[in-house]
């Protein structure tokens, strides 16, 4: 039985009881993170690539006073095109369902819708996490703290580039996350495949990603995972050059007066602006190549666990 706000569409619900596949996507991406049409091209393109990969998609959004656990073709489109989409984390949640708000899930809500439908993998672009000048704004993500308590594998570029990265990770270590590289040994920065910062635990298979998750779950061990996929070499972007057009957007934002959740979103806009748009075709790029892995992730987990 499901949660009673938890509306999961007959196809997500059929993959569960029969212990098939399902991958968890979030929503904000779509309603925050890109422009139109570009959004649901993109959302389209996503769901497509989990289908392919052996695995069924579950994108994660609040309408008609339910968690929506899979949306339909139409429901991608309405969220996509909508302009009053709330942007919905742990705390916004129960105001957004008691008030039929429609809303788009962060990091954070989607951990914890897939958690309640029993989805164990979820594929994203870039996590939420401490912003640069948090010592003063105390401005972090409540992504990491969700991280650190719901059993979900979140699958990413890293943090986004925007955030301060050497804090974030401090944080998620401090709070007990365990960060895995897919196939690198040093965080990758969204944008760029290097940030100067090292790992210590990698992994190169999605056989071995399944592998750490079932070995996390028969320990007990309360928080979920975070396995950090380096954005493909085609659409890397340098560095150090990226840092530069970041802070032309964060000095843009404190011109402006931009603060809270409208933050990241001016940012993202700005830093397209700023790039000719190089920067949306590489969110866009490292978006699919995550959602790839987190199929096959979802695969082999199902292996590992003798489902299919």
């Amino acid at each position: 039985m499901f949660p009673r706000h938890l509306n999961v569409k007959d196809e997500v619900r059929s993959a569960l009881a029969e212990g098939k596949p399902v991958l968890a996507l979030e929503s904000t991406i779509i309603a925050h993170g890109m422009p139109y049409p570009e959004n649901v091209e993109t959302a389209l393109r996503v769901e497509q690539i989990v289908r392919d990969g052996g695995a069924i998609p579950a994108t994660i959004a609040v309408m008609n006073g339910q968690i929506h656990i899979g949306l339909t073709n139409d429901e991608l489109v309405h969220l996509a095109k909508a302009e009053n989409a709330m942007k919905l984390s742990r705390r916004d949640l129960p105001f957004a369902l008691a008030q039929n708000k429609l809303g788009a899930t962060t990091v954070a809500s989607t951990m914890i819708a897939a958690a309640m439908a029993g989805i164990e993998v979820f594929a994203t672009g870039g996590i939420g996490g401490v912003h640069r000048g948090a010592e003063k704004t105390w401005d972090v993500s409540a992504d990491l703290i969700e991280l650190s308590n719901t059993n979900v594998t979140v699958i990413c570029a890293g943090a986004k580039a925007i955030l301060d990265l050497p804090k974030t990770m401090e944080y998620l270590e401090t709070f007990g996350v365990p960060v895995i590289g897919f196939g690198t040994k040093e965080l990758p920065a969204f944008y760029s495949k290097k940030s100067g910062i090292p790992l210590e635990m990698s992994v190169s298979s999605p056989r071995e990603l399944a592998h750490l998750i079932e070995t996390k779950r028969a320990l007990g061990l309360s928080g979920g995972i975070l396995v950090v996929n380096p954005i493909p070499e085609a659409y890397n972007m340098d560095f150090d050059q990226m840092e530069k057009v970041i802070e032309k957007a964060l000095e843009a934002a404190r011109n402006k007066g931009i603060q809270g959740k409208a933050v990241t979103p001016f940012l993202l806009k700005s830093i397209k602006e700023f790039t000719s748009g190089q920067s949306l075709a590489s969110n866009i790029e490292l978006v699919l190549n995550n959602v790839q892995l987190g199929a096959a992730v979802a695969v082999a987990l199902c292996v590992q666990s003798d489902r299919v």
